[in-house]
């Protein structure tokens, strides 16, 4: 089954996301900005459950989401309760939607156009996790950033 490592490798993301949200020392670090560095670790979080809410939860999962991808990088102050807790919302529409997808559908058409184009269901599961893997990366050294 073609699905299963991504499964896997969403799942493992998002744990890690949880686990470096944890390793803040100071909570209301998760918000903090310094200067070219714009995107802190608190909008990084909202932003990749935003992405996978949309194009894994309703664009192929059907769950009704609707994304207001502008408040992903205007939210401030959640807290890190309620981040770790959107988290484990997403894991759950992973878990669930992505088992539902077929070998076959991997060549298909994704619903919606993408990068401006119409692109393959497994060109779009392939991008949206490096993009994950790229803000992840992101979180990490925004952390250890401000560790010192």
């Amino acid at each position: 089954m073609m699905i299963q490592p991504y499964l896997d490798f969403f799942l493992r993301d998002l744990d890690k996301v949880k686990e470096e949200l944890l390793l803040y020392k100071n909570e209301n670090d998760l918000w903090t900005v310094k200067g070219d560095i714009q995107n802190a670790a608190g909008t990084l979080t909202l932003h990749l459950i935003g992405n996978l809410k949309h194009f894994i939860g309703a664009q192929i999962g059907f769950t009704g989401y609707i994304r207001n991808r502008d408040k992903e990088f205007s939210d401030r102050n959640i807290s890190r309760e309620k981040l770790i807790s959107e988290v484990e919302e997403a894991i759950s529409i992973v878990k669930k939607v992505l088992p539902t997808i077929k070998d076959e559908d991997f060549s298909k058409e994704f619903p919606v156009e993408m990068y401006g184009a119409r692109r393959t269901t497994g060109y779009i599961l392939l991008s949206l996790s490096t993009h994950f893997c790229y803000h992840l990366g992101q979180i990490n050294y925004h952390r250890r950033l401000l560790a010192y």
